[in-house]
């Protein structure tokens, strides 16, 4: 019989998730540590089943202007798909009883289960909603097979990005850094707040660039900076996590787009994932750009699709209320929606 209980362990935790198939960093132990530099509690649950744990759920408790909720992003993370209806009804009863006492509004999850008309049933026999907003991650995802030696690697990509990526190697103009420095953060953060003028888009905070990277300093991620004659045109954040090269954060200079500096960049971050011993890397974030060509992440899935791979889709955010308040919370965020163009 499964048992809900708080895991304090973080090699207990990081251990299990390193055996189950779905995972991203978003579930991990230092995922937790950056919501509690932003000020977030974060609850640690586990379902067990004698000594052995089965089920995880890194919950963040989101206090918002619009309301409190507990937030689940891509979990919780079931280890035996026959248990994942039972799973994820014992969490959301603990949530439930742990909510009445706090205040919350609603708890908002999107496991990683496939996008299929099951697991939607599932959800919805649990009582959860399809949200109105995504769980602040992707629901659909882009990956590639970095196992193959780096010559196949190559052999598989799209004709266009394999040219791109030798012509910026030819031009010794064109420099890669690799930098797990404090000021990595803020050159990082000064080049993507003046594309997010460009662009006309909210970019994550100082404080949230800072605050990801310090809490996977330990090794788990690193700073990518591309140069053309010693001035930065492009840059990313790739998160190296659990046998898994994340590409979470990007940023480039529209002067030097000629150039097609960000190709060479993820290039360089799948050979660092393969040199670290990850099996694969996660693109993080797709859209279909044929059935959503107008959509803002058309462009960019269209760009990491170059590289080879396939698309994972998986059950949309779902919402479980816990207060009268949610429906009022429900109707803001759908107009919001609307307003974003997503």
């Amino acid at each position: 019989m499964l048992r809900c209980e708080e895991i304090k362990e973080r090699e207990k935790w990081e251990d299990f998730l390193l055996d189950c198939e779905e995972r991203t960093f978003l579930q991990s132990w230092n995922w937790g540590e950056f919501q509690k530099r932003m000020g977030n509690e974060v609850l640690r649950l586990g379902l067990s089943e004698g000594d052995n744990l089965r089920a995880v759920a890194l919950v963040s408790k989101i206090k918002a202007r619009r309301g409190k909720f507990y937030l689940i992003q891509h979990g919780p993370v079931i280890a035996e798909e026959a248990k994942k209806k039972e799973s994820l009804s014992l969490f959301i009863e603990e949530l439930k009883k742990i909510g009445v006492k706090e205040g919350f509004d609603f708890i908002r999850m999107n496991p990683l289960l496939g996008r299929t008309n099951e697991n939607k049933e599932m959800l919805e026999q649990l009582g959860t909603k399809e949200s109105p907003m995504h769980a602040n991650a992707y629901e659909s995802t882009w990956k590639l097979d970095i196992t193959p030696p780096e010559d196949d690697i190559l052999r598989d990509m799209r004709k266009t990005t394999r040219y791109l990526i030798r012509q910026c190697i030819k031009n010794q103009d064109i420099t890669v850094e690799f930098r797990d420095d404090s000021n990595a953060a803020l050159e990082y953060q000064k080049l993507n707040e003046e594309v997010a003028g460009r662009q006309k888009f909210v970019p994550f905070s100082e404080e949230y660039v800072k605050n990801e990277f310090e809490s996977f300093k330990d090794g788990q991620a690193s700073f990518i900076f591309g140069k053309y004659k010693g001035e930065t045109a492009a840059a990313a954040l790739v998160v190296y996590w659990s046998g898994i090269g994340f590409y979470h954060q990007a940023a480039s200079k529209a002067k030097h787009h000629k150039l097609s500096i960000p190709y060479l960049l993820q290039w360089e971050a799948i050979k660092e994932a393969k040199r670290r011993g990850c099996s694969l890397y996660d693109f993080w974030g797709y859209v279909d750009p044929k059935e959503s060509p107008n959509h803002p992440w058309a462009g960019p899935t269209l760009f990491k699709m170059g590289f080879g791979g396939k698309a994972y889709e998986y059950a949309k955010t779902r919402d479980f209320p816990l207060s009268g308040k949610y429906w009022l919370i429900n109707i803001f965020e759908k107009l919001r929606k609307v307003k974003r163009g997503l």
